[in-house]
């Protein structure tokens, strides 16, 4: 029997008629055009609603909680925050009683079954102040932070957008607060105010610190207009403002919650100087940095009272920096 001639590729596909190569061809490419996750039989709107979905699972803000839900220091300093909050709003839930009654009979005394901290020189519950005094911390950081990103976003984001002589003058004015020592500046404005509430204390925090979150925002904006897409809705004829509340804010607001979740922990701390200076809030006011300042004379026969306090402030600060950091490894793609 003579033998069967040798297969050949271009002969089979041949064999199939004058379309078989052009079908090959195409199922080949709607193979290679198919989502994997989309099943057989699948309508081509619902290919495009999946493949829209997809696109925008991997925007960025969803990389970004994506990679913090995994980040060991992001759930460790969101939980410390969370528990700061919550007896910040509720601070009679962890600790009775009033932190402004004091027993002069127990002063400088240590650990008592009911009061663990021990009790400061006046006699009063170390616990119960170090609680109720992360409420003022708390709030001074919150407000000062949402007052200085508010008010340097603006600033810095019209100035980067516009530029010209509004770029000028601002860059000018920057420099002239940044000259300005922080510390210095705070004994020399806050000793003239006699409030003792926690609203000049803000307000010198803003006064302040405006102008580093308005030169990250300006430098944001510049790079975010200088894109492809921005100049595009400019040619279609987009207005100013649409294209920077639409286009360029959504884009140049990264950097700017990465610097004020870690300018917070350092407000915080500020405010804590401050009042250990005396320049800052003033009794019956309960604060972390009055008590810290209180309890320094008496550092050696009662170091319980200067210890708790400071180790609250050190512990929330450190917390919201590493919140920070987290955030700032999650939406930077040069770090991915």
């Amino acid at each position: 029997m003579p033998e069967p001639p040798p297969y050949e590729a271009e002969d089979a596909i041949a064999g199939m008629g004058a379309g078989g190569a052009a079908d090959l061809a195409t199922a080949a490419g709607e193979t290679l055009q198919k989502p994997p996750d989309v099943p057989p039989g699948t309508s081509p709107a619902e290919r495009c609603s999946s493949a829209a979905s997809g696109e925008r699972a991997r925007s960025l803000w969803s990389d970004a909680w994506r990679d913090l839900r995994r980040n060991p220091v992001f759930i460790v300093s969101a939980l410390i925050i969370l528990f700061l909050v919550f007896i910040s709003l509720w601070p009679s839930a962890v600790a009775s009683g009033s932190p402004l009654t004091c027993d002069l009979a127990k002063a400088q005394e240590g650990s008592q079954p009911g009061h663990p901290f021990g009790y400061d020189g006046q006699g009063c519950d170390v616990y119960t102040r170090t609680v109720y005094g992360a409420r003022t911390s708390v709030t001074v950081g919150v407000l000062a932070t949402l007052g200085v990103a508010l008010l340097g976003s603006v600033l810095g984001g019209l100035a980067g957008f516009f530029g010209g002589t509004w770029d000028s003058i601002l860059s000018r004015t920057t420099d002239v607060f940044f000259a300005i020592p922080v510390v210095l500046g705070g004994l020399v404005l806050l000793s003239v105010v006699t409030s003792d509430t926690v609203w000049p204390v803000i307000g010198f925090m803003v006064l302040l610190g405006w102008p580093q979150i308005s030169r990250i925002a300006r430098g944001a904006v510049v790079t975010a207009k200088q894109n492809d897409y921005v100049q595009a809705a400019r040619a279609l004829g987009a207005t100013d403002s649409r294209i920077l509340l639409r286009h360029i804010a959504p884009n140049a607001v990264a950097p700017v919650i990465v610097v004020a979740t870690i300018a917070l922990g350092t407000y915080i701390a500020l405010e804590a100087t401050l009042s250990y200076l005396g320049v800052g809030l003033k009794p019956p006011t309960v604060s972390w940095g009055i008590d810290i300042s209180a309890a320094s004379p008496y550092i050696r026969n009662a170091p319980h009272a200067l210890l708790w306090p400071s180790g609250a402030l050190a512990l929330t600060v450190l917390a919201f920096i590493m919140l920070g950091d987290a955030v700032r490894d999650a939406l930077d793609p040069k770090l991915r």
